[in-house]
């Protein structure tokens, strides 16, 4: 095992979520929502 300094530690990086990361799961359960409500009722356009 490897013992680190301060400076090594301090530039460990990862294994965190980023904001895109959190905005992209967001938009893929928002396309499957929409999806999912498409096909069980579908409503005739409007025009």
């Amino acid at each position: 095992m490897v013992k680190l300094n301060n400076f090594e530690l301090q530039n460990i990086s990862g294994g965190g979520f980023k904001i895109g990361m959190i905005f992209g799961i967001g938009a893929l359960i928002t396309f499957f929502l929409g999806l999912i409500d498409g096909f069980a009722r579908p409503l005739p356009c409007r025009k």
